[in-house]
């Protein structure tokens, strides 16, 4: 725990929840979305190469699930600016004990929390709400050569989406199945 934010553990090695605090008063709040300092004490450990920022306007809508292999793999910093989503990330780390296991969070924004998710892990979301606005902070550039799709029914990740799918870009709707020998990525 720092001053700005607390950590909460998942089962996941590296995967973490982090609790940001709110400073108020009568004229509203300040929280502090990003520390290099303090983050660096939960695992984030390299400058911030890109932030993007994402609006999804229908409830039950699915993006991802993305992630980017060596030498371009990159830790992410999840943060849900309007809206609920139900955040996913997968561990795709070759030899890791939790290897295509997936771990959800809700993610609200008034609660104040964001997703850190480590190099090695895809990431997805679904909107709860409409108008889902979502910020992210990436430790490496976008490289679309070393960008890797995972299809988010994969039967062999078995997520457990809670609601129905209403919209999905073309490209992540084609991204196929992981193959039967599917061994993980490097990192």
């Amino acid at each position: 725990m720092t001053e700005r934010f607390e950590l909460i553990e998942t089962p996941m090695k590296g995967l973490h929840l982090i609790q940001r605090q709110l400073l108020g008063d009568s004229r509203g709040f300040l929280q502090r979305l990003f520390c290099a300092e303090d983050l660096q004490m939960f695992g984030w450990n390299h400058p911030v190469a890109q932030i993007n920022h994402t609006l999804t306007r229908e409830r039950g809508s699915v993006r991802g699930l993305h992630m980017q292999k060596a030498p371009h793999a990159e830790d992410k910093l999840i943060t849900c600016l309007r809206g609920e989503v139900w955040d996913v990330a997968v561990d795709m780390r070759a030899g890791s004990p939790t290897f295509l296991q997936w771990h959800a969070v809700h993610l609200i924004a008034k609660q104040a929390c964001s997703y850190l998710i480590p190099a090695g892990f895809a990431h997805g979301f679904q909107t709860l709400t409409d108008d889902v606005e979502m910020l992210y902070c990436h430790s490496q550039p976008y490289v679309p050569q070393s960008e890797v799709g995972i299809h988010v029914l994969d039967p062999r990740l078995a997520i457990s989406w809670p609601l129905p799918f209403t919209v999905q870009s073309e490209k992540d709707a084609a991204t196929a199945w992981l193959p039967d020998d599917f061994a993980g990525v490097s990192i």
